[in-house]
């Protein structure tokens, strides 16, 4: 029988608040792959009408967001999927390979479909978390990202192909660049993000899709 919805996590610490609270949570595993393999074989087995990626994230320079503040994804981008070349980084569209075929091809940018009222800015998924601040601006100038982690795209990606409404929340857990771990906050960031994935539940924003 199909949930409602269907959290997906990363890791058991950004999902352990949710799970006091009785919301149903998966534990995908760090990565787009693993995330993605977790979510398919969720769905094919389970089933859920909606999907919710929740976890921390690090915020790119300009960004404005705090640390261990909470914001949702206005959409979704694969930041480094695409080929590099002379004149910088080509993405699919620019390879003519899109992700999602169809009328309205979809490329390394997926809409995000449940946004919850408030603070929502564009995300971007990498393979390798940005470590220094020339790459961490290059990332954000050309995706016009605010947040950046490791699944989310993977996880609006399957929900796509199924059909089914997801969004993404992340707790700022760090500045993108230069990396300095003594000044992260990540049990803070993943308490925020919980936080304010259960208000929305609350609330029934969760339910809420949006164009």
């Amino acid at each position: 029988m199909s949930v409602d919805l269907i959290v997906c996590v990363a890791t058991e610490l950004e999902g352990a608040l949710l799970r006091e609270q009785g919301l149903p949570v998966l534990v995908t595993g760090v990565g787009a792959v693993n995330a993605a393999c977790a979510l398919t074989r969720f769905l094919e087995r389970e089933g859920a009408r909606a999907v919710v990626c929740c976890g921390i994230g690090g915020a790119y320079p300009d960004s404005g967001l705090a640390l261990a503040s909470a914001v949702w994804a206005e959409s979704e981008c694969y930041g480094d999927l695409g080929a590099a070349s002379a004149a910088g980084f080509l993405d699919m569209k620019a390879l003519g390979f899109p992700l999602i075929a169809g009328l309205e091809p979809i490329y390394n940018r997926l809409p995000v479909s449940i946004r919850p009222a408030g603070n929502a800015v564009p995300f971007v998924t990498v393979n390798t978390c940005t470590g220094d601040e020339t790459t961490a601006r290059q990332i954000a100038g050309r995706t016009g990202g605010g947040v950046e982690s490791m699944e989310g795209a993977a996880i609006i990606h399957v929900a796509a192909l199924y059909g089914i409404p997801a969004g993404e929340v992340r707790g700022i857990s760090n500045p993108v660049g230069n990396r300095d771990r003594s000044a992260w906050k990540v049990k803070d960031a993943a308490i925020a993000a919980q936080e304010a994935l259960m208000a929305a539940w609350r609330h029934g924003e969760l339910a809420t899709t949006r164009a």
